[in-house]
């Protein structure tokens, strides 16, 4: 049991280090600027749902391309590989994220309006992507590959 308490405790020690607080500094930059554009966007400007929360992905992940690549995981690669996978990785992380937080908040939510149904799914989605943002842009996206590309 004691071998596989410190196995975990190694893990959490490697996975919450200081990439991740580099990676939580990027984050609260990015996610004041793409918050005030979806909010913008669906409670201003009276667009959708998934054109505002869309919007803020867009333009967020301009900034965190460039801020997590160079500043928090410092990767050096040169090419379009680096960026494929970033826009991989953040497709697929948004429609995971936002594509489960819509429908869970309309069923726990059931009575409200649907402008406060969509508000709260928008930041249950951003909670979700966090997370699985995380783990994308370090173990995949800017996880550093050698020269064959692995």
């Amino acid at each position: 049991m004691t071998d596989v308490r410190e196995k975990l405790k190694a893990l959490a020690a490697s996975f919450f280090d200081k990439t991740f607080l580099k990676f939580i500094l990027v984050g609260v930059v990015n996610t004041l600027f793409g918050t005030a554009i979806m909010f913008g966007f669906y409670n201003l400007l009276h667009l959708n749902y998934w054109i505002s929360s869309a919007a803020n992905y867009f333009f967020g992940s301009i900034l965190s391309y460039f801020l997590n690549k160079r500043f928090t995981f410092r990767n050096t690669e040169k090419g379009a590989g680096t960026l494929v996978r970033f826009v991989l990785e953040i497709t697929v992380c948004y429609l995971i994220a936002y594509g489960a937080a819509r429908p869970l908040v309309r069923l726990i939510l059931s009575g409200a309006s649907q402008k406060v149904r969509d508000n709260v799914a928008m930041l249950a989605g951003m909670g979700i992507f966090v997370v699985l943002n995380y783990i994308g842009q370090r173990f995949f996206a800017f996880a550093q590959r050698n020269k064959s590309g692995k």
